[in-house]
């Protein structure tokens, strides 16, 4: 009894010591960046990268730090990593694309720009630069340079962390598409070797493409970025600090979190605005960099972005993060490009206020914080799912902010929407491309444009027309809260669309998504005739008491199946509306009415815009010539303003 006694006593003791030396419980440190009061997504990779810029040479090295923790469910001993930057080669597989769409395209020697790794070394492994290996997964080219993998010696469990220690070393070129330099102006974009995302069982890290942009895991990000003491600096996140060095340098902080990549820009004369969004999660600081010669339209880009965050913040849900960045580049070919909580716009010195450029742009760049920055799809192989879903997006938002009619466009009289913007777009290539393919896999840019932004905001305005405006509204705002922080598929988006809807719309993505159908409706004939049209001298027509038969046929001239409804107008006021389903090519109406026929009309309030011919969609027995007047001189006034357009651009 004693014994027992004592042997539980001690054991009472030891426990006690035990607990009393034992560590306190980790936690994570307070937000920086977001507004959020925890981690936002799983934070995969975590970046420390300490940078310095060379203005005069145009050239950066760095050192960076990564973090990456295994969640993939298996053991990982091959790792594979962008190095964007050599895309710029002539021997690319970027440039090649370039060559092929455009064949007057030539490599100047000012665009070229690499990245390279000096060094790689895994923490308790070594240095393991040798076994740096360039490879090519998409086309096998063996001069392209734009992604590596590195074997480990052992692989790293599930649940556990492996940290790669890299040296690089970049040169920039001048601004040919999205990243480098323009005179004293630099945009850093794609410029560290970025890991792959282990996705749907397998790694995902595809070449640089001529269409493709980005897919990158959650995480962290602490860099540091040394630049000359009279830069303007801009980048993602939040800044955090700044030391100025005795050589004339200052090295300035930056933390970003809950993000999936991070950009820069410098310039010594950008002319910094700022503003604060007063959120559903607090207050969102709005950083505006602009060039000198576009001081005056600071009311502009603030304005559009005040509108913008304010119906993101209600329509689909709240911005999280601390800052969003905007800048206003020296070269328009690094304009209009987003990166998670900094993006960049466009204008010129003579944008006048009825030309939406300005408000187009940054609406649609901001959008991407959501399609793309927090709803991270894969950008290689769904591209429609950001750009597509956020140009849908942009038509509302815009439509909503200056009218269904203006939003494009209100200048001298002359008026244009977003959506018949993006349907015009899509019209080029509608047959050559369904939505799904990858985005490098598109026969050409042009048909990748207008699909992956024209056809798909014109798939999805027109899907209003089957389950309602304020449902589709409803559906996107539950994708956005479900998936944010995620890697979400096309099937992810459309289940959630039929889930909200409570309808089965594989009939319509099929065709709409997955094929390259046509959807074009025709009034082909139409006519009024007497029904006593064979008696020899029949009695004089008369108004409301002579029947004609009358009989309207319509036909389904495209591939896409689509119920349409047809309203068949008489001169004695009455009107039929007659539903069809679409699933024959055609359809003949009969009627023997005390009236005569004023007019057919297919989809008269012309809800379903993918009808790629409105012109055939009606008849009239006499034609209004007013109209194809007015027609013709808005199409010379348009055809010279891009003349213009295009000759100052050149």
């Amino acid at each position: 009894m004693c014994s027992r006694l004592a042997m539980l006593l001690a054991c009472f003791f030891a426990v006690c010591v035990a607990a009393s030396s034992a560590a306190p419980a980790q936690t994570a440190p307070p937000p920086i960046a977001t507004l959020a009061d925890k981690p936002l997504s799983e934070r995969v990779v975590a970046y420390q990268i300490d940078a310095r810029f060379d203005a005069n040479k145009r050239t950066l090295d760095a050192t960076e730090v990564l973090t990456y923790r295994n969640l993939t469910g298996q053991p990982q001993d091959t790792f594979p990593f962008h190095l964007y930057l050599n895309a710029f080669q002539p021997t690319s597989t970027f440039m090649k694309e370039e060559r092929r769409d455009r064949t007057d395209f030539e490599v100047k020697d000012k665009y070229k720009a690499s990245a390279e790794v000096k060094s790689l070394e895994i923490v308790g492994m070594g240095d393991l630069t040798s076994q740096i290996k360039f490879i090519a997964p998409d086309d096998g080219n063996p001069d392209d340079r734009t992604v590596f993998q590195v074997k480990l010696p052992r692989p790293i469990a599930p649940n556990e962390s492996v940290q790669f220690k890299i040296a690089f070393h970049d040169q920039f070129g001048q601004v040919f598409a999205r990243t480098g330099y323009k005179r004293d102006f630099i945009m850093g974009a794609q410029w560290f070797p970025k890991v792959g995302v282990w996705w749907q069982g397998a790694w995902n890290c595809h070449q640089f493409h001529s269409n493709t942009e980005f897919f990158a895991d959650f995480g962290t990000f602490d860099v540091k970025l040394t630049v000359p003491q009279n830069e303007v600096v801009g980048a993602s996140g939040v800044q955090v600090g700044e030391v100025k060095n005795g050589d004339g340098t200052k090295t300035l902080s930056f933390r970003g979190e809950d993000i999936h990549d991070f950009a820069w820009t410098a310039q010594p004369s950008y002319h910094v605005v700022e503003d604060t969004f007063k959120g559903s999660m607090g207050p969102v600081k709005i950083r505006l960099l602009l060039q000198p010669g576009h001081v005056d339209q600071a009311g502009r880009h603030l304005r559009i972005m005040q509108e913008t965050l304010k119906r993101f913040d209600q329509w689909y849900g709240p911005y999280p993060y601390k800052q969003i960045t905007v800048v206003d580049p020296a070269d328009i070919r690094a304009g209009g490009m987003e990166y998670p909580t900094l993006f960049t716009g466009d204008t010129t010195w003579w944008m006048p206020e009825g030309l939406r450029l300005v408000e187009l742009v940054v609406e649609h760049e901001f959008g991407h914080q959501y399609w793309y920055g927090m709803v991270a799809t894969n950008e290689f192989e769904d591209a429609w799912l950001d750009e597509g879903i956020n140009s849908y997006t942009e038509c509302k938002i815009l439509d909503d902010i200056f009218g269904k009619d203006k939003s494009v466009m209100d200048l001298w009289g002359l008026t244009e929407g977003e959506n018949a913007s993006q349907r015009n777009s899509y019209l080029a290539a509608a047959d050559l491309d369904p939505m799904s393919r990858f985005a490098y896999q598109y026969i050409s840019f042009g048909s990748y444009a207008d699909i992956t932004y024209g056809k798909t905001a014109t798939v999805l305005l027109t899907l209003e027309r089957i389950v309602g405006e304020e449902t589709l509204k409803r559906a996107i705002h539950t994708y956005f809260m479900r998936y944010r922080f995620t890697h979400p598929t096309k099937e992810d988006f459309l289940k959630t669309v039929e889930e909200v809807s409570g309808q089965d719309l594989r009939w319509y993505f099929d065709q709409a998504v997955y094929g390259t159908q046509v959807l074009d409706y025709e009034i082909r004939r139409a006519s009024s005739d007497r029904v006593d049209w064979y008696v020899k001298d029949p009695p004089k027509e008369k108004k409301g008491e002579t029947v004609y038969r009358t009989q309207v046929q319509v036909h389904r001239k495209g591939d896409f199946i689509f119920p349409v409804d047809v309203v068949i107008k008489f001169d004695n006021g009455e009107s039929v509306t007659e539903h069809w389903d679409g699933k024959d090519r055609w359809v003949r109406y009969t009627y023997d009415k005390k009236a005569k026929l004023v007019s057919a009309e297919i989809d008269p309030g012309t809800a379903v815009l993918l009808d790629r011919n409105f012109f055939n969609n009606s008849y009239v027995p006499k034609e209004d010539t007013r109209a194809r007047w007015k027609i013709v001189s808005y199409w010379t006034w348009i055809t010279q303003m891009l003349s213009q357009c295009l000759a100052w651009l050149a």
